[in-house]
């Protein structure tokens, strides 16, 4: 695994793509959670924890010294912070 990071090409759009499929599958799986447990229908939080892994993965990408995927990820986590606030309040 880490020498594909190597390898990997330092570019912001390689990290704006993996900065929005990340937390679109963990958000899919968390739309999912909480249309199927009745307990957790009120539970839009879990969303944040979606996009809260893009901070862990971009610090993996700055540990390999890919600092434009780290920053292309950042973008993403702001592109998807806003429309989860977007989501909250219309």
């Amino acid at each position: 695994m880490n020498e594909k990071l190597r390898k990997l090409n330092d570019s912001v759009w390689i990290g704006l793509g993996i900065g929005l499929i990340i937390p679109a599958i963990l958000c899919s799986i968390a739309w999912y959670i909480i249309h199927h447990v009745a307990s957790l229908a009120k539970a839009d939080l879990l969303y944040i924890g979606g996009i809260a892994v893009n901070a862990y993965v971009m610090q993996h990408f700055f540990k390999y010294n890919k600092l434009n995927i780290g920053r292309g990820i950042l973008a993403a986590t702001f592109l998807c912070a806003f429309i989860f606030f977007a989501y909250k309040v219309f």
